[in-house]
């Protein structure tokens, strides 16, 4: 079960009051300043972008006195995913949707369920909403219980899979959230590292009120190039569109985007999740035989989220032994003792395991 809580700068008299954390704290502050460190806070693919799609992204620069046109970009994605392109809107990475959203759409009663992502709440504060949070538990495996929103929320913000849980939810629990007068945004900015992409809605058209984001900064390496895209009703997306300014997606961005897409990439994002897949089950294998650790689970996102007593100095610890892991508690409904830890290729969770076993013996 979750349990529902209100939030935001202006919470009226009855509202429960929610303790506040920092929502614009992102893994990559955790590597800022400590030059030589194992990223294994932020939850961008090592080793990328491949060398193909860096030449795509360089051969784009011969373009950039033109003004950017998205329309072939946006055309490769509605073909990826089944739709007309009046469904598809390119972004500035998820991060910009979110902020589209809060700002486009007239919404009064928005629910965000924790924990996820932080910056879909951040956005919607930032616009003048009062959020309501639908807080998962631990004990429950931070799974969804459609009937824990609030039957009169007319926006709900859910995570799949969710970052920092890993939990995939069932995609028929997230249509149960579906209602006639509701938007329902289902960040799947972690998908393609689901083999299958088992659970996706993206390219559904059924499903009343559906907004899909996704990413391409995560599988490819694109953080610092900033691409993503939306997947919504025609209308949604022109009231999106709206809301942007001219030419929001750099050329190189669009580029990037159409190759992306494209046969090869599908290919190799799907030999990526596999291989995330078997890497994950090793890192979760070795974090169970660790005294004093758990691991929320079952795990599909390409992290994994752990609970482990004096999180605090555990993780300032590891980071003497150059290891960077990004803290839980700047996400509603984690405390202290929760860390997330992205996974990485067999030598250097096998590192990371053995600095966690050597920094564990001195703390307790």
């Amino acid at each position: 079960m979750g349990t529902s809580t209100d939030a935001g700068p202006e919470a009226e008299a009855g509202y429960e009051a929610e303790a506040e954390v920092d929502l614009r704290h992102h893994g990559d502050a955790e590597v800022r300043g400590g030059g030589g460190l194992v990223d294994l806070a932020v939850n961008v693919r090592a080793g990328t972008p491949p060398a193909w799609l860096k030449q795509c992204v360089a051969d784009s620069l011969d373009g950039l006195a033109a003004y950017p046109d998205g329309r072939a970009a946006r055309a490769a994605v509605a073909a990826r995913h089944g739709v007309v392109p009046e469904r598809v809107l390119l972004t500035a990475g998820a991060a910009e949707a979110f902020v589209l959203l809060a700002r486009a759409l007239r919404v009064r009663r928005p629910v965000v369920v924790h924990p996820q992502f932080t910056e879909p709440e951040a956005a919607l504060r930032d616009a003048g909403h009062r959020v309501r949070r639908v807080v998962l538990r631990a004990a429950d495996g931070f799974r969804l219980d459609p009937d824990a929103v609030p039957a009169d929320a007319d926006l709900v913000v859910v995570g799949n899979p969710t970052n920092p849980t890993s939990v995939l939810h069932p995609a028929a629990d997230l249509i149960g959230i579906a209602r006639p007068g509701r938007i329902l945004v289902v960040d799947e900015a972690f998908m393609d590292a689901v083999p299958g992409e088992r659970e996706a809605l993206a390219g559904r058209v059924d499903v009343p009120g559906l907004v899909v984001l996704r990413s391409l900064t995560k599988t490819w390496g694109l953080a610092g190039l900033r691409i993503g895209y939306v997947l919504a009703d025609p209308d949604v997306v022109a009231e999106l569109a709206r809301a942007q300014p001219l030419w929001p997606v750099s050329s190189p961005a669009l580029a990037a985007a159409q190759a992306c897409v494209g046969p090869r990439a599908l290919a190799e994002a799907g030999h990526v999740a596999h291989r995330v897949a078997a890497e994950r089950a090793r890192l979760v294998a070795g974090l169970v035989e660790v005294p004093g650790v758990s691991v929320a689970g079952p795990a599909e996102g390409p992290f994994v989220l752990v609970r482990v007593d004096g999180a605090r100095e555990v993780r300032a610890r590891l980071r003497e032994r150059g290891f960077a892991v990004r803290r839980g508690d700047t996400f509603p409904g984690l405390g202290p003792e929760w860390v997330r830890v992205a996974v990485r290729d067999r030598a250097t969770t096998d590192a990371f395991l053995s600095a966690l076993r050597a920094v564990l013996r001195v703390t307790s």
